[in-house]
């Protein structure tokens, strides 16, 4: 549809009528909707027509809230907590937070079988299981964390309490809704855990894929930038700053000129690395050895020995006056 301003509203000399504008506009819009409905049915278009609820974009930041109170209680919705409430505040959060999370794990694997024609998988029975699992690992999520907010603690010196660490920094915002959606990632819960890191991803700067394995005490410094690939790997004690990647060399393809969606991609840092700014790591097969210390703006696609240092020569700076 290609209609001009001029052939809706012939221009008479005088000020057009509001109103008459109004009206000729409304009525071209059912046109437009029945063109949008036909597109909808369209194969070649995206639309989820005819098919379950998929988990929902404002559901699962309600539930990141919700995980972020239990696991940081009286930092966030919860204040105001004393030792005699604490028990019954945590149990009405907890069992909340199982049905929430029951529902959009449900509507997870619901959407997967669907989309794969499979039979049956009992998703709802699944749904409740897999929410109470990821329940169950509260507590080892609690104590992962920790080493994260004091890791950040000990390698920032304008930092000045634990607090300002957990309210402020985007790095352990983005670490902490990672190893939920990690946890999540791991008991098979479909794109729930990717929906999640890549809200971190929107309100952060910091990309990190559910699929990554990162160890204890992962301290990111200022962080806008980051990107950490699906099949990274990466040890204990480990910092890296804003603008690293840590990312896959050129894909590859089946026989049928599909991805290759196996095998692993992205680097490996072992234990206590440094990866400064702006620095580049590519390939699966790339390990970083403990205890070695990546300059700014180095490119890897190679394995360097534990306790090694990588820098880039200084560049030759001109300095020129004016005349």
């Amino acid at each position: 549809m290609n209609i001009k301003y001029g052939q809706l509203f012939p221009k008479e000399g005088n000020c057009l009528d509001e109103r008459t504008i109004t009206s000729a506009c409304r009525l071209k819009i059912p046109e437009v909707v029945d063109q949008l409905v036909e597109s909808s049915l369209c194969e070649e278009c995206f639309a989820h027509i005819n098919a379950d609820p998929l988990p929902s974009r404002q559901r699962t930041v309600d539930l990141i809230e919700r995980i972020r109170d239990i696991l940081f209680p009286g930092y966030f919705r919860s204040q105001g907590i004393d030792q005699i409430s604490l028990k019954y505040r945590l149990g009405l959060e907890v069992s909340s937070l199982y049905d929430a999370l029951s529902t959009e794990i449900t509507y997870s694997i619901r959407h997967e079988c669907i989309r794969h024609h499979q039979s049956c998988q009992h998703c709802e029975e699944q749904g409740k299981q897999k929410s109470f699992d990821f329940i169950d690992s509260l507590v080892n999520l609690r104590k992962i964390l920790s080493t994260d907010v004091r890791a950040a603690y000990e390698g920032d010196p304008a930092v000045t309490n634990y607090d300002e660490v957990i309210f402020c920094y985007p790095g352990i915002l983005a670490i902490t809704i990672y190893r939920i959606a990690h946890r999540l990632y791991q008991l098979g819960v479909p794109i729930l855990p990717r929906m999640m890191t890549e809200y971190a991803h929107g309100i952060t700067g910091i990309d990190i894929h559910p699929g990554a394995g990162i160890g204890e005490s992962f301290f990111i410094d200022h962080g806008t930038g980051v990107v950490i690939g699906q099949t990274a790997i990466i040890g204990n004690r480990v910092k890296i700053y804003q603008g690293v990647t840590l990312g896959a060399l050129s894909f590859k393809r089946t026989d049928s000129g599909e991805l290759e969606r196996s095998g692993k991609r992205h680097p490996t840092l072992e234990d206590e690395v440094t990866v400064y700014a702006g620095s580049t790591i590519l390939g699966g097969d790339t390990v970083i050895g403990a205890r070695s210390v990546v300059g700014g703006n180095v490119w890897l696609t190679h394995s360097i020995p534990p306790d090694t240092k990588v820098i880039l020569n200084p560049p030759e700076l001109v300095f020129k006056t004016k005349s």
